[in-house]
């Protein structure tokens, strides 16, 4: 990706962090966003593997509540761009998934956010999902008081 490309599509970004993770099969990642101020941007990519990227749209307005998904590989790379105010999550569809993430924002731990994966209407597919504690433990999206 070069900057000529992301400005041709009206996006004006530099990346202020870049990290991955690494997942078997089922596991399944998120909801995840980080509260203003430090919200940000992402940019994602899996070029190993294969996942599907789930987005749960929490800014104000008609899209609230809204969600997408799109599959993600490396035998079809693209790259997904995640604007500010959207949660995001994935489930691995192969042993061994690499998910790649650049941020326009650095990691922030006091603002670092989290919503149920299963609390939203999404249909993950019939896996038995294998989880993080910390995704465990994330509120339901009906309980949610949006910041953006």
């Amino acid at each position: 990706m070069t900057r000529t490309l992301f400005s041709e599509a009206g996006l004006s970004l530099e990346f202020a962090e870049e990290f991955y993770s690494v997942s078997r099969r089922d596991v399944i990642r998120g909801m995840h966003f980080q509260a203003p101020p430090q919200d940000h941007v992402k940019l994602v990519y899996c070029p190993v593997g294969a996942v599907l990227d789930v987005l749960l749209d929490l800014r104000s307005g008609p899209g609230y509540g809204r969600f997408a998904s799109v599959t993600l590989s490396a035998d079809d790379p693209h790259v997904l761009v995640i604007p500010k105010g959207v949660a995001h999550g994935f489930r691995s569809l192969t042993n061994d998934s690499m998910l790649i993430y650049k941020t326009s924002t650095e990691y922030a731990p006091s603002y670092d956010r989290g919503l149920r994966w299963d609390s939203f209407g999404f249909d993950w597919g019939d896996a038995v999902p294998v989880l993080s504690d910390r995704d465990r433990t994330h509120p339901k999206f009906s309980s949610f008081d949006s910041p953006f």
